[in-house]
């Protein structure tokens, strides 16, 4: 049972497994991307909770200070005192900068360190960016408290953690990337080719030299158990991209998704830069404009081109993606309505609720023009007119650019005010976009597929599931009656070797069910916990059966973790808890 324990690990905890809709794995780091916690970071943030910068965290982050608050009893007095009094000048001077805005340049610092152990800050430099430069001889006080006695092995150990806290993170950000990138139809630049020329001479004769430098590129997600709850903090070093983030946090719904397109898009911006540097007059008159109503606004022409991108693709993905979804659903509900009364019904509902998401869009494209993406319901209108083309937008920047009208751009915040004001009293009145198109309904497939499973009919029942998940990706109801289908046949089987191989899957299929909504928030859906719950509590069951009791028992813990939702098995995760432990 080694090889059934080990595999459950991998599939359950680190939560890597993309199911069986395909044979080849989904990797980040194809993608650029890698998920990370960084030792010089962790020493920083445990510097700023020295000095009293103690921010709402996530659960697990409240348990960690916890943990640090006993190891920093270790500290000699002089050490701290040094941190409160650089940390307090630097408040002092900034009284009006938020915990957020302040916690920012001591980030920066930590990624301008070398590694540990040597934590040396780069040579003082008007090349350096001025926030930088004013923490920048905190360096010192940080190294210092890194060399305290056993300091650097509480690192170690932190490191540890955050990397198994870290996993949390890595559904929804395979979900985030096959969003953007699905949606972009492109894949990100990982390489920079860089052209350095060099003159010589010698005697009379001058000589050019190109030499050719080649650059990696990452983006980095670096769980941080002492970053602030839904404060996400995004750096780019040269050709390293990083987006400090608390480990609970959703990826696919936060601002790492702009971060991540920054990534994607930056170098195809660069790549246009002469034809975009035809329209920076007008450009910059735009951005003019915005600073005069108060905006603070990079004048960068460069930037205002890359933010009002990010901003567009940002926006009309998660438009699009809704709204295909309730077309869908739509024509599928459609099919089964008899009366052409009944079949305007859901035609008219799908119309309000993409009329709705159009309103949130035009809203949000605002919000962004109004910060300096003067060029965003531009970028905003070319990707709606390509998004079903599948073609690459690395091949149709070009031709955007070419064909910008940057004076036509200005009118763009009165052109949508209407749609703009319908969606903030929308908000104001408390209410959320959405509609049961935008769901997908499988529960009256579902119910006829129990009646299968009622007549013991495993392996049709299984085929039928199957088929369903193919036109449903991703519902955790259907991998948990996968699940359940093959655990029962294994009941029908006699071999321990085919017992064996039928749970094996059906362990697969639970921990997908489980992955498919995890991580778990306080804000995840109750029914989403619901099949959390029954999947850990099956799991359970099975590890009990093999006798893996110890394992068992912290897979029943999850179950009772996710509360006592309705639908879900706390109840039955209790009992069988408390009936193994008394057993052991």
């Amino acid at each position: 049972m080694k090889k059934v324990l080990l595999f459950a690990i991998i599939t359950i905890f680190s939560l890597t497994s993309f199911g069986q809709k395909s044979g080849n794995k989904f990797h980040l780091s194809d993608y650029g991307v890698k998920i990370k916690p960084d030792k010089r970071l962790i020493l920083v943030m445990a510097s700023l909770e020295i000095a009293g910068m103690r921010t709402v965290l996530s659960t697990k982050g409240e348990q960690f200070r916890k943990t640090l608050d006993s190891d920093l009893s270790t500290v000699s007095p002089e050490i701290k005192e040094k941190i409160r009094s650089f940390v307090s000048q630097y408040r002092k001077r900034h009284p009006k900068k938020s915990v957020a805005e302040v916690t920012a340049p001591f980030i920066s610092l930590a990624y301008s360190l070398t590694e540990t152990p040597e934590l040396n800050a780069p040579e003082r430099s008007i090349d350096l960016p001025d926030d930088l430069l004013e923490v920048l001889d905190f360096a010192e006080i940080i190294k210092r408290l890194y060399k305290s006695p056993g300091f650097a092995s509480f690192i170690d150990s932190y490191f540890k953690t955050y990397s198994e806290t870290g996993d949390l993170l890595q559904p929804s950000a395979e979900a985030m990337v096959r969003d953007l990138l699905d949606y972009l139809h492109t894949k990100p630049r990982l390489i920079y080719l860089e052209k350095i020329r060099t003159k010589s001479k010698k005697g009379k004769e001058k000589t050019i030299r190109v030499d050719t430098v080649r650059h990696q590129r990452n983006f980095s997600i670096v769980p941080e158990l002492l970053a602030s709850k839904g404060t996400i903090n995004f750096l780019n070093i040269q050709d390293n991209y990083y987006a400090v983030v608390s480990p609970e946090t959703n990826l696919r719904s936060s601002e790492v998704r702009r971060a991540y397109l920054q990534f994607v898009l930056d170098p195809l911006v660069l790549e246009n830069a002469k034809d975009i540097a035809v329209h920076r007059p007008a450009i910059k008159k735009l951005l003019d404009e915005r600073r005069k109503k108060g905006a603070a606004v990079s004048p960068d022409v460069l930037l205002a081109v890359s933010r009002s991108l990010v901003a567009a693709a940002d926006i009309r993905e998660k438009e699009y993606r809704k709204g295909r979804i309730a077309t869908n659903q739509a024509r599928n509900r459609i099919d089964t309505k008899r009366t052409k009364a009944e079949k305007n019904e859901v035609s008219d509902e799908l119309q309000r609720y993409k009329s709705a998401l159009a309103d949130d869009a035009a809203l949000e494209l605002s919000n962004s023009y109004e910060n300096g993406a003067v060029l965003a319901f531009y970028f905003a209108q070319k990707l709606r007119g390509t998004e079903d083309s599948g073609f690459d937008i690395a091949n149709s920047l070009g031709d955007w650019i070419s064909s910008l009208e940057p004076n036509g751009e200005k009118d763009r915040l009165s052109e949508y005010a209407t749609a703009k004001n319908r969606a903030v009293e929308k908000r104001r009145a408390g209410k959320i976009t959405e509609t049961n198109l935008g769901k997908n309904p499988v529960t009256d497939k579902l119910v006829e597929i129990d009646k299968l499973i009622e007549a013991k009919k495993y392996l049709e029942a299984e085929k039928e599931l199957k088929t369903l998940l193919n036109k449903n990706p991703d519902q955790a109801r259907i991998y948990y009656a996968l699940g359940e289908v093959v655990n029962l046949s294994a009941g029908q089987l006699k071999d321990p070797k085919e017992i064996k191989k039928r749970l094996q899957v059906a362990i697969v299929h639970y921990s997908n069910a489980i992955r498919s909504v995890a991580p778990f928030t306080k804000d995840t859906p109750e029914a989403d916990k619901a099949w959390a719950s029954r999947s850990y509590f099956a799991l359970g069951r099975i590890y009990e059966f093999y006798e893996q009791n110890a394992y068992a028992l912290k897979i029943y813990e999850a179950a009772l973790s996710m509360g006592r939702v309705r639908g879900g098995a706390y109840a039955k995760a209790l009992k069988a808890k408390e009936k193994l432990s008394n057993k052991n």
